[in-house]
């Protein structure tokens, strides 16, 4: 039988091998910390000195859990930034105070894909930098996209208020990005159209450049989601300009956008949330994403068949039963209508017609 001293000795050996093994994990650890702030550019690793180091474990799906925005401060002359809110309608965290090495720009900022998300999350843990919704003026999240890609007919309520059939594969069509404008600015009613219309929708943005995505890998590529408007002018649409949609959609301020991107991996679940869409505080639409005939990832995969997709692509996801077209009499917005297009868990677009 063995000696108990040398029980005592082979305990003690554990012990400080255990001790060693877990330094030089914590060292392996900071390293990588390390290695990524430096990543992310020279003045990195000195700019993030004043957080606590937050080490986040790799894995094959980040999770970000963030609410991405872009915005002007008051009195600033140096244009728009790039932020996260804290929580919905909270302070926003200005990112490129974080990190001056930040672009400015939320299309710039998502072609920077990983680097830029891992450094946005070090912020939001950090807490610092945070500025009053009083000094700053939210804009669209995202400006000057590639595409907006909008889909029709796409709510399966939708189609039965226009006596249609439910599509067999998704129609597309487009808005011009200069129709884009932040959630709090005025719409612009156009003089030469009496037939102004609303349409909440679901929208996305890609994140991830892409062609002929498979849909099993299309999830990878949408940076988050956002509330859209895709006001329509119906006479422009339905009657003139040979019926074509397109010039009926894209007067400018006719896609109001925001209030923030939210990572996919902060909603519950995308395609189960409430929509609804008030017009002087009266419910006009009101309807739940489980109701898209077309979901993010069918989307993606059919116009990456015939598109290259690029960071900051905007999607329209289409709108559900209840806009002023179809109702008996059909109802138009006028000048100095507010109309409120809200999301659960996104937010909420407030619009003033003017």
């Amino acid at each position: 039988r063995p000696h108990p001293r040398g029980s005592l000795a082979t305990a003690s050996m554990r012990l400080v091998l255990g001790n060693r093994l877990s330094v030089i994990m914590q060292a392996v650890t900071k390293a990588t910390a390390i290695l990524r702030l430096a990543r992310a550019g020279p003045r990195s690793i000195w700019l993030n000195l004043t957080c606590p180091l937050q080490v986040r474990h790799l894995s094959k799906s980040r999770s970000w859990r963030m609410r991405l925005v872009q915005f002007l401060t008051v009195g600033d002359p140096c244009g728009m930034r790039v932020g996260l809110q804290q929580k919905e309608a909270g302070k926003v965290i200005d990112l490129n105070l974080f990190d001056s090495s930040l672009p400015r720009t939320m299309k710039e900022f998502l072609e920077k894909g990983d680097v830029a998300m891992e450094t946005a999350r070090r912020a939001l843990d950090c807490g610092n930098n945070a500025l009053c919704h009083s000094a700053i003026e939210l804009l669209s999240p995202v400006t000057n996209p590639d595409k907006v890609v909008c889909v029709g007919m796409n709510y399966m309520d939708h189609c039965l208020e226009q006596n249609v059939a439910i599509p067999k594969e998704p129609v597309i069509f487009s808005k011009f990005g200069s129709s884009i404008v932040g959630p709090y600015s005025d719409i612009i009613h156009p003089t030469d159209s009496n037939e102004v219309d609303w349409e909440v929708e679901l929208a996305f943005v890609i994140g991830k450049k892409g062609k002929h995505i498979k849909k099993e890998a299309a999830m990878e590529h949408v940076a988050g989601f956002m509330v859209a408007n895709d006001v329509s002018a119906r006479d422009w649409q339905m009657k003139r300009n040979g019926k074509q949609w397109l010039l009926g959609k894209t007067f400018d301020t006719f896609c109001p956008l925001g209030p923030a991107i939210v990572t996919r991996d902060a909603l519950s679940d995308p395609h189960n949330l409430g929509i609804r869409c008030r017009v002087n505080g009266q419910i006009m639409q009101e309807s739940n994403t489980n109701q898209l005939v077309f979901k993010t990832e069918q989307l993606v995969a059919w116009v990456s068949q015939f598109v290259t997709l690029f960071p900051g692509d905007v999607f329209l996801t289409g709108t559900p039963s209840g806009v002023g077209v179809f109702r008996k009499p059909p109802k138009f917005l006028k000048h100095g209508d507010i109309v409120e297009c809200e999301i659960d868990e996104i937010g909420t677009l407030r619009n003033v017609i003017n």
